[in-house]
């Protein structure tokens, strides 16, 4: 869903999540994550590997900050674009670990 277009009162599926489309939502439910509930605490780097290893894909690294977007969202923060955590992914300069 487009960040601006949130309400966070509205949020019950994971298409509702802001930047989360009908892909990304298929993507969250191959790593056990069905609501928007079950991303509090979780840490979107480690996503992005799970997602990986799963998938036997490396994905992009923007996955990750989609992660991030979504991760902050239900830790209360207001909903971003995806590309407003680039910049901190790469600054974290972690690399992403390719699927095995």
């Amino acid at each position: 869903m487009n960040p601006r277009t949130v309400q966070r009162d509205r949020v019950h599926l994971l298409t509702d999540l802001p930047n989360i489309g009908k892909v990304s939502a298929s993507d969250l439910r191959l790593i056990g994550i069905d609501t928007p509930h079950a991303l509090v605490g979780l840490c979107p780097y480690a996503m992005y590997d799970q997602l990986c290893a799963v998938t036997g894909t490396h994905h992009d690294p923007c996955v990750i900050d989609v992660f991030i977007s979504i991760t902050r969202f239900m830790a209360g923060e207001d909903p971003q674009p995806w590309w407003a955590y680039t910049a901190e992914r790469k600054a974290a300069n972690r690399r992403p670990t390719p699927a095995t």
